[in-house]
């Protein structure tokens, strides 16, 4: 693209050294004037430094933007895929992956307040994110320009990186200046660890990598007890007190941490072709998960469980692949919400060093008859008789295959 089309650009910026530098190498390769875009999404870090970060490279304050979205981003994009029971690969919790529609989403509605050419971001090249951020963009604003600085610039080291930091004068933290053991990405639902120390998959990551959790084995010796009540699929209070989507996450990442809960080891397939080792704590998440299976166990026809259950894995990788906004993930949307409406009870739970486990479930909605699966005599919707017929009719192919079969051999 030629540079002097770029007039403004909106940066999503974290304050650290990487979007600093990002920050700088716009302003000297395109001339252009940054607009910074800073999105609490729950990380656990003070925001303010980003702020004065950003003026200090001489970004008018009235073009740093800065928004709390914790309440936004749990109730619009964590729930909704929670309802789903969403599992990359079966296991990954997509904690990374949700968050990033929710940025893009944001800095198209910022470039557009502030009349900007173009957008950015400081996913590399190599990775999923580039993928989700720029899918977002582009759903969203379909001639929107992006400036994807890992992709264009010449600098492939660390020493490079911190040549340019001192060349233009950004402050560098003493901590930041060598490699960092590991890369780390974090927000409500949960924290993911990668690369350096962890790029061997033979190798047990260290302690030290895990921040969201403590180790099951020095969780305590005592059974904590908790239950989560649910209307429409959605989780509304924990241990009967009503609470925000926010809050109601923190309060499950709370008693998470305290029991060792949310950890996961996994070696993933990424969208660009290539296998990474991450490391990920989603405490809240891991017992939101369990609570959710539980109270749809009981209210949720079994037909259309399996059916939720058969579509989960597309759905999921819908998400990790970065495809939010498209048409398939809002059909399927659709459906799931559908399958919710009556969703709605309590579900106890026991969480114990790693372990959540669900022990009751109750719902006004319950397709639970106790009637029917009793073993004691006296049920009159269920007639032991009419199951013969049942498994003669299910045998019937069978017996007929096994007929031929027999007849030829096999």
């Amino acid at each position: 693209m030629a540079q002097k089309d770029i007039k403004r650009v909106v940066l999503a910026y974290s304050g650290g050294l990487d979007t600093s530098i990002i920050l700088k190498w716009l302003q000297t390769t395109y001339g252009c004037e940054v607009v910074t875009f800073t999105a609490d999404l729950g990380q656990g870090e003070e925001l303010e430094p980003a702020r004065k970060k950003a003026e200090l490279l001489g970004i008018k304050p009235e073009h740093v933007f800065i928004e709390d979205l914790r309440e936004e981003f749990v109730r619009d994009y964590v729930f909704p895929m929670f309802r789903a029971n969403a599992q990359y690969e079966g296991l990954y919790l997509l904690g990374t992956s949700i968050a990033r529609p929710l940025i893009a989403k944001k800095q198209i509605e910022i470039a557009r307040m502030v009349g900007a050419d173009a957008v950015s971001h400081g996913a590399t090249g190599k990775g999923n994110d580039q993928v989700r951020f720029e899918l977002g963009y582009y759903a969203l604003e379909p001639e929107i320009k992006v400036i994807a600085p890992w992709r264009e610039w010449d600098m492939k080291s660390r020493e490079q990186l911190i040549a340019f930091a001192e060349e233009h004068q950004i402050p560098i933290a003493k901590d930041k200046r060598g490699d960092a053991p590991f890369s780390v990405d974090a927000n409500l639902l949960h924290s993911s660890s990668e690369g350096k120390v962890l790029e061997d998959p033979w190798v047990e990551p260290p302690e030290y990598v895990h921040m969201r959790t403590i180790s099951p084995e020095d969780a305590p010796d005592v059974v904590t007890e908790i239950v989560i009540d649910f209307e429409k699929g959605d989780a509304v209070a924990v241990d009967g007190v009503k609470m925000s989507p926010a809050t109601l996450l923190t309060k499950l990442n709370e008693l998470g941490k305290a029991n060792g809960i949310g950890r996961l080891d996994l070696v993933e397939n990424r969208f660009v072709g290539m296998k990474s080792r991450g490391v990920y704590e989603t405490p809240g998440g891991t017992i939101l998960l369990e609570a959710h299976r539980g109270i749809e166990s009981i209210t949720l026809d079994r037909g259309a469980a399996h059916l939720k259950d058969e579509l989960m894995p597309k759905y999921a990788e819908l998400i990790y692949n970065g495809f939010w906004f498209s048409p398939e993930r809002e059909m399927l949307q659709a459906l799931i919400d559908c399958s919710q409406e009556l969703v709605t009870g309590r579900v106890r739970l026991k969480l114990y060093k790693g372990n959540v486990r669900v022990v009751g479930r109750q719902s006004p909605y319950s397709l639970y008859d106790q009637d029917l699966v009793t073993f004691e005599e006296g049920a009159v919707a269920y007639d032991h008789r009419d199951a013969a017929g049942f498994i003669k009719l299910n045998a019937l192919r069978l017996r007929t295959l096994g007929k031929r079969d027999r007849k030829t051999g096999r």
